[in-house]
Formats: C-alpha cells, sequence, structure tokens
C-alpha cells in the first residue's frame, strides 16, 4: 500500500487526528500529550499527514515564510511511526514540503529548519545542500547568524542557546523536535552523532539544524 500524504491548514484539523498524532509519539522517547498538540495548532500554519491505508504513519506541523526576505520552510513537532516503513514514510513527507516550497517560491533556493535531540533525525536532511551543522565544517559568522534567528523564530530563549554548537539548552520541559528512529543507525556518520552527545534529551536539550534545497533541485519536484 502506497504512502499517501495531505498537508492542510492546522485549523481544520480534527480531534481524532490530534489524537492519533499524541499516539505516534507515545511510542517513542519524544511523548506529547493531546494538549500540546493543540498548541501546536495554535503556532503553526500547517499540518502534514502521512498515512497507510488510513491509518497514520507520521506527521509535522510547518510553515512557509520569508525570514528577512529568504524563503524557509520551517519543521515544529513532528514524529515518524517505528514501522519497516518509516523511512518511506519520512521521505514522503520532507518530498512533499519540498514540493510545496517549489510552489510557493519558484526559482528561489529555500532554507529548511528544525530541531532535533538525536542524530536519526538528519536523514530528513538527507538531499539538502549546505546542512549546518555537518562534520568538517566551521561555521560561518552568517550561518550562527541563521542559527540565532530560527532560535528566534522557535520562540526559544536566546540566553539558552549556544550559537557555535548550535545546541539549546533545555528547561526541563517536553521538547517539540523532529523525532525519527533509523531503520540502519549504525550507518548513521559518527561525527553527526558526536553533535549530539552533549545533549540530554530528557531535560529538553535540542540541535538546531538548517539546510538547503537549491532551486534547480526544486525544479525537478514541480
Amino acid at each position: 500500500m502506497a504512502i499517501e500524504v495531505d498537508t492542510k491548514d492546522c485549523t481544520a484539523l480534527s480531534d481524532a487526528e490530534m489524537e492519533e498524532m499524541a499516539d505516534i509519539t507515545a511510542e517513542g522517547p519524544n511523548s506529547v500529550d493531546v494538549g500540546l498538540i493543540n498548541k501546536q495548532v495554535e503556532a503553526w500554519v500547517l499540518a502534514t499527514q502521512a498515512r497507510e491505508n488510513g491509518k497514520l504513519k507520521g506527521f509535522a506541523f510547518c510553515t512557509l515564510e520569508r525570514i528577512g526576505g529568504t524563503p524557509s520552510v520551517l519543521i515544529g513537532l513532528a514524529s515518524v511511526k517505528r514501522t519497516s516503513k518509516r523511512d518511506a514514510v519520512l521521505r514522503a513527507m520532507i518530498t512533499d514540503k519540498l514540493r510545496r516550497a517549489v510552489l510557493a517560491f519558484p526559482d528561489e533556493d529555500v532554507l529548511i529548519g528544525s530541531r532535533f535531540n538525536d542524530p536519526a533525525g538528519f536523514e530528513a536532511y538527507k538531499n539538502l545542500t549546505d546542512v549546518v551543522p555537518r562534520p568538517g565544517h566551521k561555521a560561518s559568522g552568517e550561518e550562527r547568524a541563521w542559527g540565532r534567528r530560527l532560535v528566534k523564530r522557535f520562540g526559544i530563549s536566546a540566553t539558552s542557546y549556544d550559537d557555535r554548537g548550535f545546541r539549546v539548552k533545555g528547561d526541563g520541559s517536553v521538547p517539540c523536535v523532529f523525532d525519527h528512529e533509523s531503520l540502519k543507525p549504525e550507518k548513521i556518520d559518527a561525527d553527526v552523532v558526536a553533535f549530539f552527545q552533549p545533549l540530554d534529551p530528557p531535560a529538553g536539550d535540542v540541535l538546531i539544524a538548517f539546510g538547503w534545497a537549491m532551486a534547480e533541485e526544486l525544479e525537478k519536484l514541480a
């Protein structure tokens, strides 16, 4: 059965859909309740859902906007159900977002940004360019500035943010991260894993990461 992806306005989500989302997160280490899901409905514009045979397999809250004039797709709370097809679900959701990006911002490079507390989440950025942070790369001043912009947009206190390590110190609350578990964790780059070693996920620590979807690649999805 094919993965079916649908993106709608957050305000169009039903109570049943939000309960399904909460149920998916309960299977992983970043469990949230319906109350927090409701807050995401208020904080974000769009909600993407991936289903197989009518059953929810993944979701992501997001918005398409310009930050300082730069086209951006920001991904908030997201989770992929722990099944043998979770890689396909992840790809389907990201592809949907990239298609929307090229329709909203034709002929432009688009920044994709989110928060993670596990290296497996970086699989969402597999086809992006100039991901920050990335192994062997020293972030430029402009890239560090982008980290600060995203921190502000995510509503995170600047005082809790390390703009050199792109890490946010949590306050004990549940973080709204992009939650995904890799099917092949042994193949994750050890240097990517190292980015996350200083984090304390139960305390709410997260890593801010972003990359670029280039216009010439987006055109292929139009």
